[in-house]
């Protein structure tokens, strides 16, 4: 094992976070977990690949990171250890480029060839990303684009750059992110706390790349009820942002088949930085690079994938809502949209989010996807696409939220789950807006609010003032209209008032006045004074309470 330091998920989650202390004061989050996460994706390439080195080598794949090292500058021009690597892991990094090395520079204790102290510059770890992103046929092209190692947000020259970098990777340089022993989806894990603590502190900004892990949660589990996928899974999220959402998967299919190993990911994100974060997490949970296609895009503008290719057990989205997009007529030749003979309006793209993903989705599987209320019942184009979805019995669920569960939005929004072999039309409605608890900044679904939002849905059974099951006809003498108070009554009745108490609570009052009106007149009676004026006004005060009290 590494001399490096082991640590629980917990502590590593802290670990991590606190390195960003570095770049604190200097930018705000949403930039600097550009810097952060990039660097530990860093390291954790460069300690794997070290760890090869001392497994190849040596037979030994738990040497310390130093020694494998050493090792490494001594063998680097082994041609069968380079084939190896390339073949292994799909990328390598000379050993003047390793994390271990540059970390030698940091401290002091890295020395070139000719014996002399090797000092940090900032061109090494610029060159340390290129040799990753560099190697031929690797996954890594582009993967370091948004860590801007030249940028005078870290500092105003070369040397207070150097310096901030140096820091961050002091910060992270003794922590052991490849050997874990407690849970190997530690890291994986670790890094998602890392996206949501960064997702906290950016604010609106954090829409671009984090759904909350509660709804993340409640999305994939909906849309694995009643489901068994014994051979392969393929899930699909047009709007990945981080890949978080897809991610849940891995960690839920578990608790039906065991088959977490099989699930195919797919996904499409059009913002080049949120991308590489994607790519990032999905290695650092493990996710072989044969198991997962991801492809930067413009979801609406351009489809992918090619249906030819797959469609999609489970498709999961929060897009971001009411976007504008082109909603070009052509778009009505496209098979995603044509069937409704309309498309959504230009000023909002929520329903060109949700008509893509549900082309895409397979005639056995379910697509959950968040939205603001307004798809329930705007009207013109939104309407008829509305209509033309129910008519076809493809909504098959429709699920109130909290307001305020989100980073980039308070307003309240909604689960609109989907499918195409419904053998009826009906629509659950569940209004789970009040199930939550209240944080500093946000709400958030507790574990029991999830799963009775999971519980009634599977029911279908109507639930007193939380859930209804509308059959069509309902809904068409709605008019269409999915508006959730609609269907579900959440009124409390306040409870009848009791007459004859409040008589009697009148009655005692009024005695308790009376009680203290004359205690009052008694003490005013004691009063005195030399000035004839202030008697007067005494005198005038008691008659007047007295009068009250004989009436």
């Amino acid at each position: 094992m590494s001399e490096e330091k082991v640590l629980t998920k917990k502590e590593l989650e802290s670990a991590l976070f606190s390195a960003a202390d570095a770049l604190r004061s200097k930018m705000d989050a949403n930039e600097y977990k550009n810097y952060l996460l990039g660097i530990i994706f860093y390291k954790y390439l460069s300690d794997k690949m070290l760890y090869h080195v001392g497994e190849v080598l040596e037979n030994n794949p738990n040497l310390p990171l130093k020694e494998n090292q050493n090792i490494y500058e001594k063998n680097f021009d082994d041609a069968d250890l380079k084939e190896d690597l390339k073949e292994t892991l799909s990328y390598t990094i000379s050993p003047e480029h390793t994390f271990t090395y540059i970390l030698n520079e940091i401290n002091g204790t890295a020395r070139t060839k000719n014996g002399k102290i090797k000092t940090f510059q900032i061109s090494d770890l610029a060159d340390a990303f290129n040799d990753i992103e560099s190697t031929k046929d690797s996954d890594f092209e582009g993967l370091f684009a948004d860590v801007q190692l030249y940028s005078p947000r870290l500092g105003t020259n070369a040397q207070k750059q150097a310096d901030t970098i140096a820091n961050v990777i002091k910060a992270i340089g003794d922590l052991e992110l490849v050997n874990q022993v407690d849970n190997k989806d530690t890291l994986g894990d670790a890094y998602e706390y890392l996206i949501s603590q960064f997702a906290s502190e950016s604010g609106k900004k954090a829409g671009e790349f984090y759904t909350p892990q509660e709804v993340s949660e409640l999305l994939t589990k909906l849309t694995l009820i009643d489901k068994n996928y014994p051979e392969e899974m393929t899930v699909y999220d047009p709007a990945m942002g981080s890949g978080s959402l897809l991610l849940n998967f891995k960690k839920y299919i578990k608790l039906a088949n065991g088959q977490a190993d099989k699930i195919f990911y797919y996904g499409q994100e059009i913002n080049m930085s949120t991308y590489n974060l994607a790519r990032m997490n999905m290695i650092l949970h493990g996710v072989d690079s044969s198991n997962q296609e991801l492809r930067r895009g413009d979801t609406l503008d351009e489809d992918w994938p090619p249906v030819s290719k797959t469609m999609f057990d489970a498709v999961v989205m929060n897009p971001p809502y009411s976007l504008k997009w082109s909603a070009n007529k052509g778009f009505l030749q496209d098979p995603r949209f044509s069937p409704y003979g309309v498309l959504p309006p230009k000023s909002k793209a929520d329903y060109a989010f949700l008509l893509h993903g549900f082309y895409h989705l397979k005639n056995t599987g379910t697509m959950a996807i968040v939205l603001p209320h307004g798809v329930l019942f705007r009207g013109a184009a939104e309407g008829k696409i509305r209509k033309k979805l129910l008519e076809n019995g493809s909504i098959d669920a429709v699920i109130g939220l909290p307001t305020n569960l989100f980073y980039s939005t308070s307003i309240p929004t909604v689960i609109v789950v989907l499918k195409k072999d419904k053998t009826d039309r009906s629509v659950m409605f569940i209004d789970a807006s009040k199930g939550f608890e209240k944080k500093k900044n946000q709400n958030k679904l507790r574990g029991e609010d999830i799963q009775k939002i999971l519980d009634t849905y599977e029911k279908r059974e109507d639930v007193e003032r939380y859930a209804h099951l509308a059959k069509f006809d309902e809904i068409e003498e709605n008019d269409f209209n999915l508006n959730i108070p609609r269907y579900v009554d959440t009124f409390v009745p306040e409870p009848p008032v009791d007459l004859k108490k409040v008589a009697a609570d009148l009655h005692e009052t009024n005695v308790e006045i009376e009680k203290n009106q004359r205690e009052l007149v008694g003490m005013l009676k004691e009063l005195t004074s030399d000035d004839t004026e202030i008697m007067d006004g005494l005198d005038a005060i008691i008659k007047e309470l007295e009068a009250e009290l004989h009436e």
